[in-house]
């Protein structure tokens, strides 16, 4: 089985996505943390929050956006996972979902931006980093294929149905007939085998 075809935007979140699992000291949502906050829990929101907002404000900033336009977009995606809080998972990850709602915004400033931008000479730019960063997304696409392929075959299974497909643990070892731990243990060897594989492109 081979790493599906991402277009550039998808390579771009999913890649994000590994970031945000590999950030060292870090590589796991806690449960309890999840279900207050899902309970109302102010105190666990406010930890969530602090623990996640800089590294959320500067991804940003390092994308494009002027200070304003990432603080508020750091701003509306928090207010997002307060407002559905009731529909949290305490099984899947909460810092996944609350970059993966910051970066569908920054994607939307970014076209109504162009809608408004007459200027050639920045058309010409935008072309030419959009040449640069489809070399870095090959060269991007090519290291995360290799290193998930070299793999054993079992641990790829469950990082494909646990990160790509978005299972649960729980799911996931219903599926594959094995328990939670085993699941736990193969997802641990794997984002630390991709740690070490993709330190390169950080």
């Amino acid at each position: 089985m081979k790493l599906p075809v991402y277009s550039a935007m998808n390579l771009l979140m999913f890649y994000l996505l590994i970031l945000l699992a590999l950030k060292k000291g870090s590589d796991q949502d806690d449960p309890e943390l999840l279900l207050a906050i899902k309970s109302g829990d102010h105190g666990a929101f406010k930890k969530f929050f602090d623990k996640h907002h800089s590294f959320l404000y500067h991804f940003l900033l390092k994308k494009g956006l002027s200070e304003q336009q990432a603080e508020d977009l750091v701003q509306q995606a928090f207010v997002l996972i307060w407002e559905k809080r009731a529909d949290i998972d305490e099984h899947k990850s909460l810092r996944a979902y609350l970059f993966r709602i910051a970066y569908t915004r920054m994607l939307n400033v970014f076209r109504d931006h162009e809608k408004f931008d007459d200027n050639a000479e920045s058309e010409l730019s935008e072309t030419e980093q959009t040449a640069d960063g489809a070399i870095e997304n090959q060269e991007l696409a090519n290291a995360l294929t290799k290193a998930i392929n070299q793999m054993p075959e079992k641990r790829q299974e469950v990082f494909r149905l646990c990160f790509i497909q978005e299972f649960t643990y729980k799911s996931a070892a219903e599926v594959l007939g094995v328990s939670v731990k085993t699941i736990e243990n193969h997802m641990g060897l794997a984002l630390k085998e991709l740690r070490n594989k993709l330190e390169g492109f950080r």
